[in-house]
């Protein structure tokens, strides 16, 4: 069963997914004017919802109370594998830009999408890009528009949480935005950094409780980001 359901994977889900992928680039990059309507976003989710349903990858999501729709966040997640991308972008019922890694522009399709939706590129190591890329998050962030980051950095050797980054915190800081923990379960099971193939697994997202750290002192930083990452691990489904 387990070698059929990979054959499906290349000979049927893979080349539906590649027809949508390319239909929702498009599309974006047509009507890249309205960028922040919530049609499009509709059309970019139903994209990313797609690489569940093609693959029958049963979800879960919870903790969606916890967030308002008209208010701008900064969402943090541990970052398992690519699946994490696809079950965020599919079910976090919130306008956002990802903050994503400078390399990403160069893949075909998706980097011309990603560009004309609005996503924040980061050059890493260079500073003098960082702090572009922080006026851009300034610019973009407000009325309810947020962003996403994976304060780890990179993906998960061994699906557990590693240690987080300063910068997503930073970013916060700065633009006195609230924190949301967003806690992934099963993406690793599901894909991790090491296949190129999907395996059946359930996932799950839970959203915590916004965090305000509008009144954080620069001392307290390090012990911030440290209890940001216990509230993610906090989330995780267990079971």
């Amino acid at each position: 069963m387990k070698y059929l359901y990979r054959i499906y994977q290349y000979l049927i889900a893979l080349p539906i997914f590649a027809l949508i992928t390319i239909f929702t680039a498009v599309t974006t990059i047509i009507f890249q004017h309205w960028r922040n309507s919530w049609w499009l976003h509709a059309i970019q989710a139903f994209w990313s919802r797609s690489f569940f349903y093609l693959l029958f990858l049963p979800v879960r999501v919870t903790g969606l109370e916890n967030i308002d729709s008209h208010t701008s966040y900064v969402f943090v997640a541990n970052h398992q594998s690519m699946a994490d991308v696809f079950l965020i972008y599919g079910w976090l019922p919130v306008i956002f830009k990802w903050l994503m890694k400078a390399e990403l522009r160069k893949v075909p399709f998706i980097g011309s999408g990603c560009r004309a939706a609005g996503h924040i590129f980061v050059k890493r190591g260079n500073t003098a890009a960082a702090v572009q890329s922080l006026k851009e998050a300034e610019r973009v962030l407000h009325d309810g528009v947020c962003t996403v980051i994976f304060p780890e950095g990179t993906r998960s050797e061994d699906g557990q949480v590693g240690r987080f980054k300063r910068g997503a915190l930073q970013i916060a800081l700065d633009l006195k935005l609230p924190i949301v923990p967003i806690s992934l379960s099963g993406c690793y099971e599901v894909m991790n950094r090491h296949e190129f193939h999907a395996n059946w697994h359930p996932v799950h997202m839970h959203v915590g409780k916004p965090i305000d750290i509008s009144t954080l002192a620069e001392e307290d930083v390090p012990t911030a980001i440290e209890q940001l990452r216990e509230a993610v691990i906090q989330g995780l489904d267990t079971k």
